[in-house]
Order: structure tokens, then sequence, then C-alpha cells
């Protein structure tokens, strides 16, 4: 079900500080993932499991830079090794909680699941953090209760903006008509296309003329296990733009936007992301309210995914039809699947 070898997003950076309490659990693919920081602030990723009698050891407390289980007293160091068991002179065979691979990375925190061997830093995708100097980003979370998969089909086709968004990003229907270009990459696909000639979307519509009209470069860049970086282009409308080349027309607003997608269990995913502008292109209180939008946005893919899940549920195995706009969503399917079947073949052959 799930790309073991893959870096899952645990998150923004500043969710986990050097507190005496501040101990992060997430649920990744299934698993349940201690983070925690060192007094120096060294990122620590721990199963969250004791392995004396599988205690949660986020139920435990810090002490300098180890970990004591609150069931029976053993002690953790950062590495996983047991250093103490109360009662005890030896530390007995085996006692030593599973660590993982982590890295830090444009503010996101990046978990590997797979062979510790293989935890390649050159596979964590692409993006740009809110410490960025040359962007203005705000960040947020979003807890969704869906399988990862809907979200990549989700992901991959923008043509439901129309339909999805109309309160919030969309302006029109043309979406519903965007023919985007795909290319497949190793690890996931690369979609570019331009929608041309559209009114300001909803929630800045008051800001612009009632005949004002914009081209959008979109360029989104997808891996697995659910990356989504998203650049998001407003020019001002050319006149005789070719439909599926990016537009020419001067720049208005330059945007940005990082979004990972970690599935929690084969029913729930955690959605971090966000938006911004550019500080070439950005003016005062444009980002804010790309915030705000943003967060309503994603709540409506949220009622939409959601209510999906439970038809879903509520009708297993029954017969679905394609449309076009399934071409993105396909490949990236393929992509994952690929991978999966690669990894279930060497767990064979193992």
């Amino acid at each position: 079900m799930y790309v073991r070898n893959a870096w899952y997003c645990a998150g923004w950076d500043e969710a986990v500080g050097i507190g005496a309490h501040d101990l992060v659990v997430r649920q990744i693919a299934g698993r349940s993932i201690l983070l925690y920081r060192t007094g120096e602030g060294r990122l620590v990723v721990m199963e969250d499991r004791c392995p004396h009698r599988s205690a949660p050891l986020s139920l435990g407390r810090k002490e300098g830079d180890a970990i004591r289980c609150m069931y029976h007293g053993m002690l953790f160091g950062p590495d996983g090794a047991c250093r103490q068991v109360p009662g005890m002179d030896r530390i007995p065979e085996g006692a030593v909680a599973a660590t993982l691979p982590v890295i830090e990375k444009d503010n996101w925190i990046w978990v590997w699941l797979g062979d510790p061997a293989r935890a390649d830093p050159d596979l964590i995708c692409f993006a740009i953090g809110p410490s960025d100097p040359d962007w203005v980003l705000r960040t947020s979370h979003l807890r969704v209760d869906t399988g990862y998969r809907e979200e990549i089909a989700n992901l991959a086709d923008l043509s439901h903006v129309s339909w999805v968004h109309g309160l919030t990003f969309a302006g029109s229907d043309d979406w519903g008509y965007i023919k985007p270009r795909h290319r497949l990459n190793p690890r996931g696909i690369e979609t570019r296309y331009c929608v041309r000639g559209v009114p300001a979307p909803a929630f800045a519509r008051h800001l612009f003329a009632d005949d004002a009209r914009f081209d959008i470069n979109v360029h989104v860049r997808m891996t697995v296990p659910c990356n989504f970086i998203l650049s998001f282009a407003v020019h001002e409308a050319e006149e005789g733009g070719a439909p599926n080349e990016p537009s020419r027309g001067k720049l208005l607003l330059d945007t940005f936007s990082s979004q990972a997608v970690t599935p929690r269990d084969a029913g729930s995913v955690d959605y971090y992301f966000s938006w911004g502008a550019s500080r070439a292109t950005d003016f005062p209180g444009i980002v804010d309210l790309m915030h705000r939008t943003n967060m309503d946005a994603f709540l409506e893919d949220k009622r939409i995914l959601e209510g999906q899940r439970a038809r879903l549920l509520q009708y297993p195995g029954a017969p679905q039809v394609d449309i076009v706009h399934d071409a993105g969503p396909g490949r990236m399917l393929w992509v994952l699947d690929q991978l999966l079947a690669e990894e279930a073949a060497e767990a064979g052959a193992a």
C-alpha cells in the first residue's frame, strides 16, 4: 500500500521545539513516529514504541538528549539504544527503540521509512520554504479523512478548480477546459499549461474591473508519495497567445505553493502546505488574503474528498468511467504502482 523507500513529510520544522514537553507524534503510513529535539536542536525520530512492552515513548519524558519510558523507566538515547533499566545492572539484548533517518529541508521535516542505507537526500522533492528570503510565504496544516490515492488524483487534475473552488480560486469555467502537458519522471510527473483570458479569481474579484482578464502560467511537479510543488504566475492577458504555450504578458503576481500529503493510514492524510508571492511581486495584504483563501479552498477539497471516501466505502467495486482529465492522475498513480511493484518484487526475492 505504501512505498517504503521514500521520504515522507512529518510537518513544518517549527512544530518540534526543544522544550521539556515537546514530544511530537506523527502517524505516517500506518506507523506512529516520535519526533523531538536534543538540547542542541538536533532532530531525533524514532518509532513511538518502547521495545519492552510497546508503551508509547511519547508518554515519557525528556532527560537531556534521551527519552525515559514512563511505564517501567527504561531510558533510550537519541540513537535508540537503551541506556538504563531501573533494577538491572545489564541492558537486555535487543533493548533498542527503532530510529529513522531524518532531514530538515525547506522548513519541512522529512522522514525515511525504508532501508536506511538507501536514504538518498537527492530524492527529497524540490520546494521553497518560508525562510527563503526571496519569497513571502504562509504555512498551514489540515487533516483530511480520505485515502492518499484519492488525494493524488485530486492534485494531479486541476480541472476541478472550476467546480470545487467556485467561491475561492475559480472565476469562470475555464479550468474545466485546460489541456495540460504531462511529462513522466521516474518518481512522478511534471505538468505545464496556461489558462488564458480568465477573469480574476473569486477571492480577488473585488480588486479589479469587471472586464479585467488574465493569463495564468501553471507549472506542477508531483513526486511520490504525494508531494505537489506549484508555480502559479499571473500575467496580463496576452492577445493572440497560443493555447498550449506560456503567456508572455506582463507578470503581475508570481506565486508559489509547496504541498506535501502524508498518508496517516488507509483512510486519512496530513496535508502540509504553503502559499505566497515572490518579494518582487508582493504588495500589501495580498499574501494574507491568499493564505486565508488557501485554507478556505482546501476545506472545499476536504468536503469533496471526504464525501467521495464515504461513497467509495459504501459502494465498493462500483464501476467508474474515465474522462479526459484523468490523464494526470493516471500517470501519477502508474508511477506509484510501479514503485510499489518493484518493492514487492525485492521483498519476494529476499
